[in-house]
């Protein structure tokens, strides 16, 4: 697989586009209808992450977020699926996050990077996953972490609009 242009992400707040572009990347965009502090929120504090995270839309058995450089996250999906664990990189709230976590078969750490762009009271996401080398980032994709990502990003849109809906009805 080659590498190609990313296109500009739509407003489109039901799609989300994957690209490759480079040999070791692989970036996800997808826009929300929700303030970038909010999907900030739901990546970093564990009690709006474990409702959404597992792509099987578990909530997730166990998860620990120590939010700082060098701080390390669990997260533990219920099941036989294994914990996904890394350690923050930076953290810029609300608009970056970096990690690492070691995920490819070859034991290589790959690098995820989060940027939430403001945009007309939605944000724009770009998640940019990357990898060791072209391998490591090939056997992500056989892996079928873009599918797996792609209905993650659609938990979180899920999540955050019933956070909106709960902040925005009225009191009983």
């Amino acid at each position: 697989m080659g590498a190609n242009r990313v296109s500009q992400p739509t407003d489109d707040y039901s799609s989300a586009q994957v690209t490759l572009p480079s040999d070791r990347e692989i970036l996800i965009i997808r826009a929300f209808a929700a303030p970038r502090e909010v999907l900030f929120e739901a990546w970093t504090k564990p009690e709006h992450l474990a409702h959404w995270w597992d792509p099987s839309s578990e909530r997730l058995a166990s998860c620990d977020i120590d939010l700082r450089p060098n701080g390390t996250f669990r997260f533990v999906p219920r099941g036989a699926m294994p914990p996904f664990i890394g350690t923050y990189r930076e953290i810029v709230p609300p608009e970056r996050l970096v990690f690492s976590t070691v995920v490819a078969p070859s034991g290589e750490e790959s690098i995820g990077t989060l940027l939430f762009e403001e945009r007309d009271g939605g944000t724009i996401l770009r998640l940019t996953i990357a990898c060791a080398s072209q391998a490591d980032r090939d056997a992500l994709l056989e892996m079928r972490i873009d599918a797996g990502t792609l209905q993650t990003l659609e938990n979180l849109n899920e999540y955050v609009a019933r956070l909106s809906a709960d902040v925005a009805a009225p009191p009983r």
